[in-house]
């Protein structure tokens, strides 16, 4: 099940007498929400129906919701103990057991075995543990005790061994007892009382003389290093998230195959260590062919990711072979391979293997390359043929882990180049809200995604019909049965290399808009998640990584949620253009509140200079994509009042004076306007630093509009040596000195 099924097992809907109602609230379905105007929305029961199938549950009368209902008190009490209890480092330590009434006269051991390898054991009777309501199942009686825990236990997860011994025999328990830190990670540079600033790239757009068409880490690592020498305390790019090497059309940085590993086409092949020994390699670099077609991909207005992929790929699969042959003569590296292998091993033999698979699938047919339509016995990484697969195609998924090894080489010299500067924080790095259905992280953990719905947003002001994201949600049940091991690994994974990691779409650890296959998202709804626990989880790896979080908290947003992200000690996520008093004006620099992340814009909206000259708009006239001329001309409009608004804003805190011509984009008091907020931290894109008008992404479109391919109008060398760039930097550093302290 999806749903945040019931943690307290005691809980019951009085409120409603609707089977099919208690049924969506024990699952965490919402009846209803308000939407961003603030007008309530109700769910229809044929959008519970659907999602409660998602869940397992089919309800074609209210017979069946009677007898699901049944069948969720009895799985409630199946175990003695929840599979996965989370507790802050500063509340009292305790696990509820559960238990009928007879089985109270007995007594319970229990062994708590902490991470670090401590051990804490007792012996007790029932009876003497605090008991609260009970509740009956069918014709028996259960109830809920406290079984008291050591109060200074350490961070970490624990397991937690209980035998009761009861008057109808034994039972055994075994949870996973998490103890995490009240607060995420907090960087040294803010105790201090630093307000820091960084940049924002898209790292497929960056140019440079040496790249071949699309950017990658060696460009990275030389864009960190100068802005560190710039006075820059970050470097934010996109989702590095693992795509599809054999599908280069599927280029969406947010519908990954991989929220795991990272994408080999960021590789540098020519700063690959095998690149030198290879000489079959470097002829066919060097030759005429290749070299005609390198120039045609560094020349295009926009990344041309099959022909990257095509030129990549081929020299990457020399430079593998050569690695192999050079085995006995480098033991070193070879170690090295086997140590990095190792060290990332299951989930990277299994993202490696199926690569491997699926091209093997593909090769027969295009359709074969989405995993759930291969034959039965491939559909499971556990498989005994799949294993087989394996072991006779040993050599190529050994190239993808080499792919991977390299890549991770890479980057780790990029986030070096940040300590090496001085940098605070370093790579600020993008964790995508979801997975490709048909990609490798659904493959390795089916059991993990739910079938039969996609998550997406209900309809608000930027995108009146709401937005359907075609990813398939997270499965809450199996991910507390699994006691959030794949969550904390994805978080591990990620924070491996940030300094600060933005969480897209943050407000999915408290609840996720699900949309059932096939229907608007206007037929959506919220479904729970469980915050507290995932929220925890959080903090605990950014303590362990020293890792700065954000959440992505824009959109329709539940009371109190970012009051709790706050208090969990994320950052939250500010942009000018929502920053709105009640009535619609701009709020002023010191309403913003501190402990956030501020920018102007970001990648799914227009940039500063497209928000000035309605560049979006238009694009979206040029593709019909308004129901009328006057909805358009509306939004025109819209976008003047905008305007004004925001210069009358500039002009309140004296950052333009009454001479002021509108037509003129005031970029430069924006960028001071936004500096003055107390928000600890501060990202500008590099399309806002150079004048460009297009967006990376225009929400909405898939290939109508060149989403997440257009590349920078100048190389990292005119980055440099832009005025533009050059007055910016300027008045970052001016309004967000770094303290003297640091």
């Amino acid at each position: 099940m999806v749903g945040c099924l019931v943690h307290d097992r005691q809980r019951r809907t009085a409120v409603t007498t609707n089977p099919i109602d208690a049924l969506a609230e024990r699952l965490g379905i919402g009846h209803a929400y308000r939407d961003q105007q603030g007008v309530c929305r109700t769910v229809p029961d044929q959008t519970k129906r659907a999602l409660l199938s998602v869940f397992g549950i089919r309800v074609d009368s209210q017979e069946d919701a009677e007898r699901a209902l049944v069948e969720l008190d009895r799985r409630a009490v199946a175990s003695i103990v929840d599979p996965v209890v989370v507790l802050r480092e500063d509340a009292p330590k305790f696990v509820a057991i559960t238990l009928s009434q007879e089985d109270a006269t007995g007594r319970i051991r229990w062994i708590l075995t902490e991470e670090g390898g401590s051990r804490h054991a007792a012996d007790t009777a029932i009876a003497r543990l605090a008991s609260s309501v009970g509740v009956a199942v069918g014709e028996k009686a259960y109830e809920r005790r406290r079984l008291d825990l050591p109060q200074h236990l350490s961070l970490g997860y624990h397991a937690l061994d209980l035998v009761l011994e009861g008057p109808h025999g034994r039972l055994t328990g075994r949870t996973t007892v998490i103890v995490t830190p009240a607060r995420a990670f907090c960087p040294p540079i803010f105790e201090h009382g630093g307000r820091i600033w960084g940049i924002v790239v898209q790292l497929y757009g960056l140019r440079s003389s040496r790249n071949w068409g699309i950017g990658d880490f060696s460009d990275l690592r030389e864009l960190v290093s100068w802005a560190a020498g710039a006075g820059a305390s970050a470097v934010g790019v996109n989702p590095l998230h693992a795509l599809f090497l054999d599908d280069p059309d599927h280029i969406s940085p947010y519908s990954p195959s991989s929220r795991i590993f990272l994408s080999p086409l960021y590789l540098d092949v020519e700063a690959v260590d095998d690149f030198a020994a290879c000489d079959e390699a470097q002829r066919l670099v060097t030759s005429p062919a290749f070299q005609a077609e390198l120039a045609r991909i560094r020349e295009a207005p926009l990344v041309d990711y099959r022909g990257v992929t095509a030129l990549k790929r081929q020299i990457l699969e020399l430079l593998h072979r050569s690695f192999r042959r050079c085995e006995p003569a480098d033991g070193i590296r070879r170690r090295a391979f086997d140590e990095y292998r190792a060290s990332r091993n299951p989930a990277l033999e299994r993202f490696a293997v199926f690569q491997a698979l699926r091209e093997s699938f593909g090769e027969r047919d295009t359709w074969l390359r989405d995993w759930r339509q291969w034959p039965p016995e491939y559909r499971w990484p556990d498989s005994v043929d799949v294993a087989a697969f394996a072991r006779e195609k040993a050599e190529k998924v050994e190239f993808f882990i080499y792919l991977q090894w390299q890549a991770e080489l890479q980057l780790a010299r990029c986030v070096e180049a940040g300590r090496t500067g001085g940098m605070p924080i370093g790579l600020y790095l993008d964790l995508a809200v979801g997975t490709d259905a048909a990609g490798a992280d659904a493959w390795a953990a089916p059991e993990l995604v739910a079938v039969g719905a996609t998550i997406g947003a209900p309809p608000d002001l930027w995108n009146r019909n709401g937005q359907n994201w075609g990813l398939p949600p997270l499965n809450a049940a199996a991910l507390r049965q699994q006691a959030f091991a794949p969550f904390a690994e994805l978080l591990r994974a990620n924070m491996r290399w940030a300094g600060a990691l933005r969480i897209d779409h943050v407000l999915g650890l408290m609840r996720l808009f699900l949309i059932p296959e096939g229907r608007s998202p206007s037929e959506g709804a919220y479904v729970a998640y469980p915050f507290d626990e995932m929220i925890g989880v959080v903090a605990l790896e950014s303590w362990r990584n020293r890792c700065l979080v954000i959440g992505e908290d824009l959109g329709t947003l539940p009371e109190g949620f970012q009051p709790a992200m706050r208090r969990a000690g994320l950052l939250s996520y500010c942009l000018l253009y929502f920053e709105r008093d009640s009535q619609g004006r701009f709020r002023p620099p010191n309403d913003y509140p501190p402990d956030a992340l501020v920018s102007i814009t970001t990648h799914d909206l227009p940039t500063v200079w497209g928000y000035w000259g309605g560049t979006d708009i238009e694009e979206r006239v040029r593709l019909n994509a308004y129901p009328t001329s006057e909805a358009a001309e509306g939004e025109r409009q819209v976008r003047r009042r905008d305007r004004t608004a925001l210069v009358e804003a500039l002009r309140r805190v004296g950052l333009i004076d009454e001479s002021y011509d509108c037509d003129e984009v005031p970029f430069e008091a924006i960028l001071r306007f936004i500096a003055r907020t107390p928000c600890r931290m501060l990202m500008v894109g590099l399309e806002d630093l150079l004048g460009v008008k297009e967006q990376a992404n225009l929400p909405g479109t898939l290939h109508e509009h060149p989403n997440w391919r257009r590349r920078l109008p100048v190389d990292i060398d005119g980055i440099r040596q832009d005025s533009r760039v050059r007055r910016a930097v300027r008045i970052l550093t001016e309004e967000r000195p770094l303290p003297h302290q640091w």
